[in-house]
């Protein structure tokens, strides 16, 4: 009895973690509405996911603006995700008027959805550090493995743009 209730916790819990990771992944915009961003209707998805606290923020930044004006009008959308914490006890917390400082300081005019500690797009996408961009096909799988880290000298747009151009054709 005690190996067929052990099976099945054990199929429940590789259940579960399947039914987890192929779960849609719903974020909040700073206005508080949830976007899916796994669901945006035969568009490809780039996801630019940061922290405002990082020292590179203001590169990504750039970069994430240059992506979303690169292309405007056409079938993409462009998000920031924060993964500063939500929580105000937290070191790394950013609230929502932070956040927005933060945007209009880099000139940043593309949505800025909140991940609360990271967990929800850093395990989703498998990111392992950031800076970091990732890009969701018109379905929303993402495409390769996430663009990680920022080399300031190094223009990560260039890389971006050819996967973007390739799932646009």
């Amino acid at each position: 009895m005690n190996a067929f209730r052990t099976l099945i916790v054990g199929f429940a819990l590789i259940v579960g973690a399947a039914a987890s990771a192929s779960a849609q992944t719903s974020l909040t915009t700073l206005g508080g509405t949830k976007i899916d961003v796994q669901a945006q209707d035969g568009k490809v998805v780039i996801l630019a996911v940061g922290a405002r606290w990082l020292p590179l923020s203001n590169k990504q930044a750039a970069f994430t603006e240059a992506l979303a004006k690169k292309y405007a009008g056409r079938d993409v959308v462009v998000y920031f995700v924060a993964a500063d914490s939500t929580s105000p006890k937290s070191k790394n917390y950013a609230s929502n008027d932070e956040l927005r400082e933060f945007a209009a300081s880099n000139k940043l005019t593309v949505t800025i959805l909140r991940d609360p500690d990271g967990a929800a797009t850093l395990k989703k996408f498998g990111i392992d550090q950031l800076p970091s961009f990732v890009i969701l096909d018109k379905r929303g799988s993402r495409v390769g493995e996430p663009f990680s880290g920022i080399d300031p000298k190094f223009d990560i747009t260039v890389p971006i743009s050819k996967t973007v151009d390739r799932l646009l054709q």
